[in-house]
This record gives C-alpha cells, structure tokens and sequence, in this order.
C-alpha cells in the first residue's frame, strides 16, 4: 500500500509566481493583503512600483494579470507564460478597483486530466497553477493520483495486484474510469506510475492550498469493480455498457458495504493528500443503468459518506446529458450541492437543478481536439442575462472543456465575467484583448480580429455542436464527410472565406511582429484554420468531379488536397503546440524502462485515433473522437488515409471494404520518433511556401 505525509503549505505564492513570470518581477510589485467580504483587487502606483491589494492571493494574482493585460500589454497565456517586463512598469494614473460579482470560479473537466494533462510533470502543473490563479480560478478539480487512492482501498478489500489492473485504467483514459465508464482499458499500469502520480498529486494540491485554490477531490459514488459482487459478497448492479465498454458495478445503497468501503475510500485519501472541501462525484454518467436502484436514497447515501469524511464539503456534480438525476438530488439539503452546467454556452439545463446552487460553464472543446471556435455573444449574453434577472442559485462561472491548451481569447472572456460587473461591447473587449495580446493597437490586426469575432468566434446560441468545425483532413475519408468523430455534428454557421480572408491580412502583416510569441501562435493557428477551410472546399470539389466522371478534374483536385494536409504538416512544424512529436515523448517521459515508455507511448497514440479497441472504435463511435490535426500525424497518417482513399476510387475499387481499424493501428505501432519541438520558423513559412498567394488566388 503506499502512504505518503503531506508536505506543509508555504508562505505568500505570489513571490515564486512572479518570478517564473521573469527573474526579478517581484521587486517591481508590493503586495497587499487587506480584508474584505468580497473577492476584490485593487491596482495602484507607489514610488515606482504596482502596488496590488486584494482580500487572498488568487484576488491578487487576478489583479497582476488585470494590470499586465489592460495597463502594461502582456498577455500570459497558455502558449507563454513568462515574458520580459519593461525596466520600468507603466504607472497608474489613479487607483483601479474591481470586485468579484460571483462567489466560485470553476476549472476543469475530468477529461481534460486525460486529453490534455495525462502525462504532465510538476513543471508544466506549476505554470497550469499560475495561469489559474492569474485568471481568478478558486476551485478546480483535482484527480492526479487518484488511482493511488484505489489501489489502497482494494488492497484493504482483499484484491490482488494484478485483480487492480485489471480495474484502474491508464493513463490516457483515466478520466472515464474515473467518471464510471469503464474498468482496466489503456493498463496494466506499473507500481512506478502509481507512486509518481500520487508525488505529483501532493505537489499540486499543496501549492493550490498556497494560492487558497480549493481542490476538488473524487468523492465516493459506489463504484465498484465489476466483479464485486461475487468476490466480496456484495449486493451491486450491473450498471451496463459505455461505448462497447462494461461499466463498473454500483454498490445498492441499502448494503452496508457501501457506508463501509466509502469510509475505507475516504480514509485513504486523506492520508494521501488530506481532507478537501468539494469532492467530484457523477454517478450513472453518461446513460449507466440505474434499474433496481432507489436514486433518492442513493443521493443520501452518497452525500452521507461525504459528510462523514468532512461535515463542511459540498458535493460538486456535472450537469450533463440527463445527470445529475432529479431523484437523487431531490432530498439534499440546499448548500451542500453544487452542479456544474457543463455547456450553458449551448445547452444550458439550470431549470432542471431544484434550485441547487450551480455554476455557469462554457465546455467549448470536446476531445481536445485542435480548431477555432466561440459564441462569444452567446457566452456573454448569456451570463448577464443571469445575472440581470436575479437568479439566485448561480453561484459562478466555470470552465470545463474536455481538452485546454486552445482558442485562449474564448477562456480568457469567459473567466474575465466573474470581474466585470456589467454587460460589455464585443468590440471594444476584441479591441483591448488585441493590444494586450500582441502589446500594441494595430488597425491590421482589429481587423483579423474583428472578423473572426463575427464569424468563426460568434456561433449562435442556438448552435449546439460539439466544439470547432472538426478538419476534413483528420476524419475517416469519404466524399461526404463533414466532421472526424460522430457526435460533432458541425452546422455552418459562418463562411470558410471569411477565416481565410482573416489569414491573409494577418499573414501580410507577419514580418512586422517577427518574434512576438503571442502573434506567431495566433498565425500558426488561424493558417492552420485557413488551410483547413480550403480543404473542406476543395473535397466538394472532389466530389463534384467524381459524381460527373470527370477523371482530370477529380485528378487534380485530390492531388490539391493531399498537397493540402502535407502544407498543413509543413505549417505546424512551427509552433511546439501542434506537434504529435510533444505528445509521444512527454508519454514516453513517464517511463523508466523499456515496457513502461511503450505502454505509455501506446497510451498517447491510441487516445488520438482509434480510441479503443476494435468493437469501441467502430461500434461504440469513439474513433477519431480526439483526433488531432498536428505535425507528423498529418503527414504519416491522415494523408496516407486519403491518399489510399483517392487511388481505390480511381481503380474502381469500394473503399468501405478498407479496414480502416487495422490501417490506424499500423500507425500506432510503427514506432517512429517524431520531433517533440518545433522547427520552422512561421514568419519564414509563409515567405518560402507561397501559401498567402495560393490563399488569395483561392478566394
């Protein structure tokens, strides 16, 4: 069994996370601490410093990047957490003060532990905590090592070593055996990657707690192994399949093993990393059977073995699909419940919470996957229509994508509602969110900006797909296909060209900001949604040349596209973030030992195209649900898909006959090393590739 002391909560945060920030940014700020019923901070200059007061320290990390983005032009985002701050900073001309209009700000989804942060040391943890509390976050989920926690508790129980294995998930897909999907898929893992995690875990719950970030910890819902029920005599049901997968077993509420194995769950988690507050519980997610299961006793239930571990927590349950159930949460007392809206950008069901108190959430990005998308309106609107009519119940904002690491003005205008108290123009926000972004009001790029605002960034209230416009290049090829995974369901709700046009003007302007980290990002990013625009333009005519057997013209236009995803390969080749190269090795990085690297290598390839094993990729419909339009798998993947694709039509030949399966495993087993950095330089792409040429002769 592992045990393992926690390590004492340190003195003022701030410090350290300005100086990751730069080497020497604490001597250029004073820091203040002053008591207050409300969230608040206030910016002030004081004998050639900032001085920023707030009632904690996530109010005042809140202020130093309200003072860095709005008063100095930094912005600290994802793709840059550290920067060089002038010798002098730009002083206040008065005092600013802005208080918090809402009491929680939420971070995380359980899947984002698995498509982003699956294989994250304790550095990239840390910046993840400067950028939380910089964007205000007080409460985030925290399941890093949760399977340290399960393997003590069934270790308690009688279960062997390997009968653990056969249970915990890996890494790649713990989020959904945490969530009660599925049992054991992506293991077995080794005794080394439970002991890491549950290190890392500490780290990170001990500086959340500096910062005065609550962590969220997984509760105990009465998830059990599915062979439970004969091994520990333990009256359980089966509660079904998830995606081809059989689901854990639930533990009936009225059997006494359930109060029992709950306390032993809890015990060892607090001897790992303490008692927490919040505690992430979703029983039944996603469809999981409930017949034969009396919901209202099994919400006292589980809210019982919550409380018995801390009288003071709160149970924090997703709002998703027909969770959580209106039976279950029908007896609990107001106050010890708090229900995430996972998608109030979309689908909001805040009427169905029995006056719970719940949190207003933006999900934007499902599986992680790579492409520009917003309802910046609808986000906006949305949150203040709230707010203006005095709904009670709504305690925050929340951010729960499924993947992060993208579109970061969509997350930035979602944690800045928490500190604006009125409704504001989405004009003037693009325009300070651009000169804060690059450090200077340029018309050119207003322009970029004000029509990807209105376009791509502005889907209407009443569009409900999931996350971007997914790139044709990724999907399972077919002269019909219009996303790469099932559920995306993409409605067209604003024109190709007009991305285009946006990355011409950007592109023109590139030399100007040769360097500027934020800029050459954002061009990277907005050319890779260019290209993939004109790909979905150029496959329709593909298909129009097939349907009319005009074999020159279906010729030319599938060579065009498959030069279309190798230049899309060229093109991420400049920025560290689009490389499939990053992901591999940090999985590899886990490793220690041969078998250990491959399994978590296996892992990080899986995840990213078939998913699951045969019958959950096909049947199931998890294939290529976190695809990923990145360097390396582009070229040596998603183009030879196409290209087999095009060569069977043009001999004739069915391609739904191709197994499709068995082709994706290749990939993911030929064991290639690819490049875990970027190695082109985005201003000298577009130089040497013609693409801006080939762009505007397109439209």
């Amino acid at each position: 069994m592992f045990a393992f002391s926690l390590i004492g909560v340190n003195a003022n945060p701030i410090v350290g996370m300005l100086e990751r920030i730069e080497k020497g940014a604490s001597e250029k700020f004073e820091i203040e601490i002053t008591d207050n019923s409300k969230d608040f901070f206030e910016l002030s200059s004081k004998e050639n410093k900032i001085v920023v007061k707030g009632n904690n320290y996530v109010s005042i990390a809140s202020g130093i990047n309200w003072y860095l983005k709005y008063h100095a032009g930094i912005h600290l985002s994802w793709n840059s957490m550290s920067t060089t701050l002038p010798d002098s900073l730009p002083l206040l001309d008065k005092p600013v003060y802005i208080e918090c209009n809402v009491k929680y700000r939420y971070n995380l989804n359980f899947c984002t532990f698995s498509y982003s942060m699956a294989f994250w040391d304790w550095e990239r943890w840390e910046r993840e905590i400067d950028w939380m509390a910089l964007h205000g976050i007080n409460l985030s989920l925290a399941v890093t090592g949760s399977e340290g926690v399960w393997v003590n508790t069934l270790k308690k129980l009688g279960y062997s070593n390997k009968e653990i294995n056969e249970f915990i998930a890996g890494p790649a897909f713990s989020a959904w055996w945490l969530m009660n999907n599925l049992e054991g898929w992506g293991g077995a893992n080794y005794s080394r990657w439970y002991k890491r995690q549950i290190t890392l875990q500490q780290r990170i719950v001990e500086r959340m707690r500096d910062f005065g970030i609550a962590p969220v910890f997984p509760g105990y819902c009465g998830m059990i192994p599915s062979n439970a029920k004969e091994k520990l005599n333990i009256d359980a049901v089966n509660t079904g399949l998830w995606c081809g997968y059989k689901r854990p077993f639930f533990i009936l509420p009225n059997d006494s093993n359930f109060n029992r194995i709950a306390d032993i769950y809890y015990s060892e988690q607090e001897k790992l990393f303490g008692k927490a507050d919040f505690y992430a519980i979703d029983p039944f997610h996603e469809g999981g059977l409930t017949e034969g299961v009396d919901m209202a006793v099994a919400g006292k239930s589980i809210m019982g073995a919550m409380k018995r571990c801390n009288e003071d927590a709160v149970w924090v349950v997703q709002g998703w699909q027909g969770n959580p159930n209106k039976e279950m949460i029908t007896p609990l007392k107001k106050g010890d419940l708090l229900i995430l809206d996972l998608h109030s950008e979309s689908a909001t069901q805040w009427k169905e919470y029995n006056s719970h108190d719940w949190t207003y959430c933006m999900l934007l990005n499902f599986g992680g996957n790579v492409g520009l998308h917003g309802k910046f309106d609808a986000v906006v609107d949305g949150f203040y229509n709230l707010k203006e009519n005095n709904n009670s119940s709504l305690k925050g904002i929340g951010m729960t994508p499924e993947g992060i690491e993208n579109n970061p003005m969509m997350f930035e205008l979602l944690t800045e509602l928490a500190w604006r108290e009125k409704r504001f123009d989405r004009e003037k926000w693009l325009k300070d969110y651009v000169t804060a972004r690059y450090g200077t009001c340029d018309s050119t790029l207003l322009q970029v900006w004000d029509i990807l605002g209105k376009s791509i960034y502005n889907a209407p209230k009443e569009n409900k797909q999931q996350g971007t416009h997914e790139s044709v290049f990724c999907a399972r090829p077919s002269l019909d296909v219009k996303s790469a995974s099932k559920w995306a369901n993409p409605e067209d709700y604003y024109n190709s060209e007009d991305v285009i046009k946006a990355a011409i003007i950007m592109a023109e302007v590139a030399e100007r900001y040769r360097d500027n980290n934020n800029f050459e990002y954002d061009l990277t990013d907005i050319l890779r949604q260019a290209i993939s625009e004109k790909g979905r333009l150029v496959l329709e005519d593909i298909k129009c040349a097939y349907n009319k057997g005009n074999s020159e013209l279906f010729d030319e236009k599938s060579d065009e596209f498959l030069n279309l995803i190798l230049l899309q390969d060229k093109l991420l080749s400049c920025r560290n973030e689009f490389m499939v190269g990053k992901w591999i090795d940090s999985a590899r990085k886990m490793g220690k030992t041969p078998k250990e690297r491959n399994l978590y290598e296996w892992n990080a390839k899986v995840q990213i195209t078939t998913w699951g094993d045969n019958n959950a990729s096909e049947n199931g419909g998890l294939r290529d649900y976190a695809h990923k339009e990145w360097n390396g798998i582009l070229k040596d993947l998603y183009y030879e898909r196409w290209n087999l694709f095009f060569n069977t039509l043009k001999l004739g030949n069915n391609p739904e006959k191709i197994d499709w399966f068995a082709f994706d495993t290749k990939w993911v087993n030929n064991n290639k090393k690819y490049p875990n950095k970027g190695y082109c330089n985005i201003v000298d792409f577009i130089k040497d590739s013609l693409i801006v040429n080939y762009l505007r002769d397109s439209l």
